[in-house]
């Protein structure tokens, strides 16, 4: 395993989540924590982490409570996924086709009474260069979130919202950022620690 460097913002994606084949931006649903042997190299390789924060959606404070039993973890209401409006708590196959779209059309969409993921990077950048000063200062930083919120990162690091879409976040897997003066580098995008 490679531990985490002093100056690293760790995003880790929740355990998968029980949301009935319904898409769960904002919609609170429960994590499925599965076997320990799946998330135990994870927990080992963050225990030492100082810094630990978490989404408040219920799926992340689980994962996180599993990292980190009995641990300090702050919630940041920040780091929530994107809110897909009238589509979250939608059956997937019921959700609209949007046809063939270019990555910065898809990235500008806004479903009815939500966010684009544009939308969403622009609402996750304070929180997420703060968490990444805080990182620089007092070292590695943990992250539960989102597939959004660490593609929402990534948008940071590339300087290029649509291409952070598409980069695939599975359940249980960091998105790893170096965090230097005036902004962020990627290390790894769906690692997963053995």
């Amino acid at each position: 395993m490679t531990p985490p460097d002093a100056a690293e913002l760790m995003l880790i994606r929740h355990a998968p989540a029980q949301h009935g084949g319904r898409l769960c931006g904002r919609t609170d649903v429960p994590a499925e924590l599965g076997d320990p042997a799946i998330w135990q190299p994870l927990q080992a390789l963050v225990a030492g982490v100082p810094l630990r924060v978490a989404s408040p959606a219920l799926r992340c404070q689980q994962t996180a409570a599993a990292l980190w039993p009995g641990a300090e973890v702050h919630s940041d209401a920040r780091l929530w996924e994107q809110d897909f409006g009238d589509h979250d708590g939608m059956p997937f196959d019921q959700l609209p086709d949007l046809g063939r779209l270019s990555a910065q059309d898809l990235a500008d969409h806004r479903p009815p009474g939500g966010e684009s993921f544009a939308d969403m990077v622009a609402r996750m950048r304070p929180a997420l260069m703060g968490l990444a000063g805080r990182a620089q200062e007092a070292g590695p930083l943990a992250i539960v979130a989102h597939a959004g919120t660490a593609r929402a990162a990534l948008a940071l690091a590339l300087g290029a919202v649509p291409a952070a879409l598409a980069f695939e976040v599975a359940p249980w897997s960091v998105t790893r950022l170096r965090v230097f003066d005036g902004g962020l580098s990627v290390i790894a995008v769906n690692w997963r620690p053995l």
